[in-house]
């Protein structure tokens, strides 16, 4: 400003020739600096950005008054109010660490929430051991979170930042899924006294269902609806079967889409598509008796996060079909079913928006995502030709 100032002796028309273009250069720097746009069209999709600025976005929930609640990794609940994203995160967050992969994960509504105001909260958590999934629910007033409870702790805790999961899905029935990663130490999977590498199934309240298939005797933790996971990073109920489908990430190759059974095994690490980062083989093929076979499979690894069923009317074509959301090769995949049959897979905008973590279907029947960046966006997908 002291320059400006010292300019004092110029005329007014040179005063503005050199305002001027700094105001310009403001007004469009969040543009022209990152290289970023708003909006676009691409396979026949019009993409829009909501809302940038968002740091490791993980996900998304729509609630009842048009708003959304997004989480970021490092531990922050945001809010978009009527559009726009508060700048203030919301309060009263339960202690969350953040750590490699690990962090404030998943969001997800009380299907009477409306009534209740329960929001459910999976996120990474320390104690003794190290660090592991916790989820808690807290009564939302619109700004704060209050009433906390704990309703889950996987155990044991362990070192490391790898393989969390987690994914949460309430079923037509009002049972709370939860998705659980091995946390790096594959053979946890296989093991039944311990939460790592399974899909619990709880009541709302945190209390264990009496018909999951562990409840029982055998030593077997009776949170446990199947074991055999590696890190399932997506989970949605069939709009009509009412069937929890998952998908999870493989090692070097063997994502899965797998449909969750009560009681079964999936197989990781005795069976899997895929290989090890050092090129040798795991375990003892691609199947095995008694352990369930996915229902697709990609070889080589598209690091699948988020899942949604589409049943809008915007894309016509997409009606019926699953969508997933792609890290490693930044892109949507659209699996085309007939039942529990993928009979085509269709890539979209490959290498557009960035690494896809979440995905969703909004109360409006367009589709939502968020990019997992550290100015990570909430975006809306639309058809290109308009609604």
């Amino acid at each position: 400003m002291c320059h400006l100032y010292g300019a004092a002796a110029l005329e007014g028309t040179d005063i503005v020739k050199v305002i001027a273009p700094l105001i310009i250069a403001l007004l469009f720097f969040p543009f022209w600096a990152f290289g970023a746009e708003k909006e676009g069209t691409s396979d026949g999709i019009r993409w829009k950005i909501l809302a940038d600025g968002l740091n490791h976005p993980w996900s998304l929930a729509f609630l009842p008054d048009g708003n959304i609640l997004i989480t970021e990794r490092e531990g922050r609940l945001r809010i978009v109010r009527q559009g726009i994203l508060d700048p203030i995160p919301v309060e009263g967050m339960p202690r969350i660490v953040a750590y490699g992969q690990g962090g404030l994960l998943d969001v997800v509504l009380h299907p009477d929430y409306q009534k209740n105001r329960w929001v459910y909260l999976a996120y990474v958590s320390d104690g003794l051991g190290g660090q592991g999934t916790e989820v808690v629910r807290a009564r939302f007033d619109g700004f704060r979170l209050t009433g906390h409870q704990r309703i889950f702790r996987a155990l044991p805790k362990s070192q490391g930042g790898r393989h969390f999961g987690a994914r949460m899905v309430f079923d037509k029935e009002g049972y709370l899924y939860i998705s659980l990663g091995d946390r790096g130490k594959k053979d946890q999977s296989q093991y039944l006294d311990t939460h790592p590498g399974s899909v619990v199934r709880l009541m709302a309240n945190g209390a264990i269902p009496t018909d999951n298939p562990f409840v029982v005797g055998g030593g077997a933790r009776p949170e446990i609806f199947t074991w055999g996971h590696r890190n399932p990073q997506g989970m949605i109920v069939h709009p009509e079967t009412g069937e929890v489908w998952v998908h999870e990430h493989g090692p070097r190759g063997g994502d899965e889409v797998n449909i969750l059974r009560s009681g079964a095994n999936y197989g990781w690490p005795i069976v899997t598509h895929g290989r090890a980062y050092s090129g040798l083989p795991i375990g003892e093929g691609k199947e095995k008796e008694g352990m369930e076979p996915p229902i697709h499979v990609w070889v080589p690894s598209i690091a699948p996060s988020g899942m949604a069923f589409y049943t809008g009317e915007d894309f016509p074509a997409w009606k019926g079909s699953l969508l997933i959301g792609a890290l490693k090769d930044r892109m949507l995949v659209r699996l085309r079913l007939e039942g529990a049959d993928v009979v085509k897979e269709e890539r979209l905008l490959e290498g557009v928006l960035g690494r896809i973590r979440d995905v969703r279907q909004g109360p409006d029947g367009l589709v939502y995502l968020l990019t997992d960046h550290r100015n990570g966006a909430l975006i809306q997908l639309a058809p290109s030709g308009g609604r």
